[in-house]
């Protein structure tokens, strides 16, 4: 009992500190608060990183004051906020607005551009949302969809109805109104449609790579480029088995298919590029490929590259690799094995490609390396049943929205799979070992990403998150210094399995707006951490998650005691003898229950308000050897465990 003791005692000194610091937070005052700059609020909403002419893009916004949040929320788009206003729980997490200001367009010269992107010729100020009038319905968009405008004057909404369609109405009627919002909901139900929109990429490439065989080397020419500057558009140069050295980059300009039989080996001089495909619905089949030069990234000289696309592009979209597909359409990689030091297969301005079966060796040290396949502005394409070992990343995009990625094994990459300003993509069934960083980590303020089924082992941290309105979903997660990170906002994390880590989840969203159920925690050092931001119900429509060692009475399907990860008893209660005990004690209640029921006493805080009593993914644990069943409580008849 000596260790529950310090633990009640140190309880006490932690709940007396965090009443203290905590009290601002919920004491806003009887007066609503003055407008901040937008870049002074937690932004959420519509996200332009992702969008070329970002600059030319105006949306609507609103910052909104809660009574028991911290911080002063902007919504990137107005309907964005009248939908999360409406979602359940939004209050509880909240509190409720003690003041809502909005974008206003009236004395500004408003237009619409060809895409309906609203461009204001003007200073925007910011007015009260209460005595503001909004057009709903007319023709002005964002990058999302539809959107709201807002005028401090009745007159200019109604004049902007005149020009562009829409219904001028009340904030009081604006707050009743439904939008269709691509939310994380949507993403997981798209999950079986983008893997049928793949298959129907995969089964067309495969059409457009099985072609008659017009030329053979080695019987009709002497050479692979010979062969390739003679073939009638949709024929197949055919390599018989051997090996062909090459001192100039083959070029296939044309619609044909480069196949080689087994045993067919293409070694380059070291120096560059071994093939280069410049033509739509061209492929390369069925080739051991080695001799790639070394070249990473391309030279910059004493060029002044302000632009973060130029720096970028020099940085990631160039330099050497095995198999470079340059401004092409619907291209086929297939059967191909790349010894690289650099890129084993680079995709630049080369949408719907398809690679597959292809297996890319880098440098053994990954600084001394790059990407297995590099993605620049090709989006839509289907990397699938390949194998990635060593180098930098095993695969990197950039720009590369709705690309499909899955069944791959990547081990001992920097990064197995790396995604910048990519949205729409999923990444589906990889297994990734070994990472010296990251399994999988996703950057830049994506969207709609569908990270689904994928097996993280032995890396330092095993998936990352970033953006908004994604899908995270039967991921099994082990051995790594942080499972996993919730920085994606607005999103569902669900059935996954995050065992045996050090850290299982950091929950290091400022807005607790994600969903995070039926979630697995078995054999973590410490099961969830939140770094940031206020409290975190991690249960929803009475479904919480299974945190192994948690206490309760069964109705045998959740526990009748609430868990908190980040409570300093309950984290301990899977690891340290006398914390089952301790978490009867009156005094422990009591306390419980007062941090509850004030918003200052839950900052960076966690709460599951029904556990669940058994494992919810028994099929993925088999995946770890772990046994569910040694993790029942579900039997009605059983209490507290001690």
């Amino acid at each position: 009992m000596a260790i529950a003791h310090k633990l009640l005692i140190s309880v006490l000194i932690g709940i007396c500190l965090l009443g203290v610091a905590g009290i601002f937070i919920a004491d806003i005052g009887s007066t609503s608060p003055d407008p901040v700059p937008f870049e002074d609020t937690v932004a959420t909403g519509v996200i332009l990183e992702n969008e070329p002419d970002e600059d030319r893009i105006d949306v609507p916004k609103a910052q909104v004051f809660y009574s028991q949040y911290e911080y002063v929320v902007g919504y990137q788009g107005i309907e964005r906020f009248v939908d999360a206003s409406q979602q359940t729980g939004h209050e509880d997490r909240f509190g409720y607005p003690t003041g809502v200001y909005v974008t206003d367009y009236s004395g500004t010269a408003l237009e619409l551009t060809t895409d309906g992107h609203l461009a204001a010729n003007g200073t925007e100020s910011w007015t009260n949302a209460e005595s503001a009038w909004f057009v709903v319905g007319s023709e002005a968009r964002t990058p999302a969809g539809e959107t709201v405008v807002p005028f401090s004057r009745q007159e200019d909404a109604e004049a902007f109805t005149t020009e562009h369609g829409g219904t001028v109405v009340s904030w009081e009627q604006l707050l009743n109104h439904s939008f269709e919002i691509d939310d994380a909901d949507v993403v997981r139900d798209r999950v079986d449609e983008r893997h049928a929109r793949g298959d129907e990429l995969v089964s067309d490439a495969t059409q457009a790579r099985d072609r008659p065989t017009e030329v053979v080397v080695g019987e009709d020419v002497a050479t692979i480029q010979e062969g390739i500057d003679t073939a009638p558009r949709g024929a197949t140069v055919f390599i018989p088995s051997g090996n062909y050295n090459v001192t100039d980059t083959i070029d296939v300009d044309r619609p044909i298919t480069v196949a080689g039989e087994e045993g067919t080996t293409v070694q380059g001089d070291g120096n560059g590029t071994v093939i280069r495909i410049e033509d739509d619905r061209a492929a390369v089949t069925d080739l051991q490929i080695s001799g790639v030069g070394n070249v990473a990234e391309a030279d910059t000289g004493d060029r002044n590259l302000d632009d973060s696309e130029d720096v970028l592009e020099m940085a990631y979209g160039q330099g050497d690799a095995g198999i470079e597909v340059n401004g092409s359409f619907r291209t086929v990689v297939e059967n191909v094995s790349i010894e690289t030091p650099a890129n084993g297969v680079l995709l630049r301005d080369s949408p719907e490609a398809v690679v597959r079966n292809v297996t890319v060796d880098g440098s053994d040290h990954w600084d001394d390396g790059y990407m297995g396949v590099m993605t620049m502005r090709s989006p839509g394409g289907v990397i699938e049943d390949s194998h990635f070992r060593d180098g930098r990343d095993g695969i990197y995009t950039h720009r590369s929205h709705e690309l499909i990625y899955r069944n791959n094994t990547l081990e001992g990459n920097r990064i197995g799979v790396h995604l910048m300003y990519t949205s729409d993509a999923l990444i589906a069934d990889n297994r990734i070992l070994s990472a010296e960083s990251t399994g999988i980590d996703v950057m830049t303020d994506p969207e709609h990403n569908a990270v689904v089924g994928n097996e993280i082992r032995n890396t330092s941290q095993g998936l990352l998150m970033g953006g908004s309105q994604s899908y995270v979903a039967q991921n099994v997660i082990t051995d790594t210094e942080v499972g996993m990170t919730t920085a994606a906002g607005n999103s569902i994390y669900e059935r996954n399995v995050i065992a045996g880590n050090v850290e299982g989840v950091q929950a290091n969203q400022l807005l607790p707006t994600n969903q995070v159920t039926n979630n697995d925690f078995i054999g973590n050092h410490r099961h969830a951490a939140a770094r940031l931001g206020v409290l975190r119900v991690w249960t929803a429509d009475g479904q919480g998650n299974y945190w192994d060692g948690a206490v309760g009475s069964s109705d045998g399907t959740s526990l009748e005691r609430s868990y908190s990860p980040t409570h300093p008893v309950d984290e301990r209660l899977h690891r340290v003898d006398g914390t089952p005990t301790l978490t009867r004690s009156p005094a422990l209640d009591t306390l419980t229950t007062f941090e509850g029921a004030v918003s200052g006493m839950r900052v960076e805080s966690i709460v599951d308000t029904a556990p669940r009593c058994e494992p919810t993914n028994p099929e993925l644990l088999a995946q770890i050897e772990q046994n569910s069943s040694k993790y029942d409580l579900c039997e009605p008849s059983l209490s507290d465990r001690g």
